[in-house]
């Protein structure tokens, strides 16, 4: 074989390992019935089972509260799923409500086991929907916050029209979930929406796979994450780094409060005051010393509460 035929053959066969390669990434991470939940607790590295006991004294009062499934139909077409929990103390004469919007692999009733006692306290009534691609569901592609901003927007008018034009809502999302609420910033939202609450949220699918692939694989991003990208574009319909948070936040008018663990290692904690940087809107931001992923709350309830309280008391 000639130079040039093996220079060929060696061409053809880095293809081919990319393909393969991108054709792993894009099933592992993007695609319905390749995520797993356990796959992502491991990645994320929060050890969550020093946690069980609370964690299962409340997801038993939780479920043991009136509550309802709820479903309506995306702007594409998918059948979406939520659990409402209507509130069950009086706030003040204040109707208030918190959309809770789950992390990646997760599902509505999940990521916010724990948070709920906060919420039921304080009057609130809750929604958990489950994302695309999650839960009771439809959709075959994970949207990484960039295609769940527009489910946010149909779970919005839901609440609108169930609750009425008095009440008061925030939107509160946990990693994928905080991504979610953070890219919906940008949209237009209305008046209703009080304030938005991002825990352990991204800049972009494409930042975070980035940083994930550095970090835990040791492996460039190239020439994964641009080919993995085409693909996404083609199957899901959005580009990996075409909803970025860092310049939805810079449009936003609702104010935000940023939430993140230190020790985050997921989601590093420089992309928190990335985006709390970028922040057009009023801001405020809680850096749990020593929290790992999704794990703030946990670790350091009384700041998280306080931090909390102090948000949403004017708005």
């Amino acid at each position: 074989m000639g130079i040039l035929g093996i220079g060929v053959a060696g061409a053809g066969t880095l293809l081919a390992a990319t393909a393969a390669e991108t054709a792993y990434f894009y099933g592992r991470t993007m695609k319905r019935q390749k995520v797993n939940l356990e796959q992502t607790m491991k990645m994320a590295g929060t050890d969550w089972s020093q946690y069980t006991d609370i964690l299962t004294k409340r997801k038993e009062f939780m479920l043991a509260q009136p509550h309802e499934d709820v479903y309506q139909t995306a702007f594409d077409g998918l059948k979406l799923h939520a659990a409402y929990f209507p509130s069950i103390k009086e706030n003040e004469g204040k109707k208030r409500i918190v959309i809770c919007f789950h992390g990646y692999t997760s599902r509505g009733l999940a990521d916010f086991t724990g948070l709920t006692d906060y919420y039921f306290k304080r009057g609130y009534a809750m929604l958990h929907p489950d994302a695309r691609a999650h839960g009771d569901s439809e959709g075959e592609y994970i949207g990484f916050g960039c295609l769940d901003r527009k489910d946010a927007l149909k779970w919005i008018d839901w609440v609108l029209e169930k609750c009425g034009p008095d009440v008061e809502i925030f939107l509160h999302g946990i990693s994928m979930g905080g991504a979610t609420v953070l890219m919906a910033s940008g949209l237009e939202l209305p008046p209703q929406v009080k304030g938005i609450i991002s825990d352990c949220g991204f800049t972009s699918p494409k930042e975070v796979f980035t940083h994930v692939l550095h970090s835990m694989y040791h492996l460039p991003a190239f020439p994964v994450i641009p080919a993995a990208n085409v693909v996404n574009k083609k199957l899901a319909g959005y580009g990996m780094d075409e909803c970025n948070a860092k310049r939805e936040v810079a449009k936003a008018k609702v104010p935000i409060l940023f939430i993140h663990g230190s020790k985050d290692t997921f989601v590093p904690v420089c992309m928190c005051h990335e985006l709390y940087e970028c922040c057009a809107s009023p801001k405020k931001i809680l850096i749990v010393d020593g929290a790992a992923h999704g794990e703030s709350y946990f670790k350091n309830m009384e700041a998280y509460e306080a931090a909390l309280d102090e948000f949403t008391k004017d708005l």
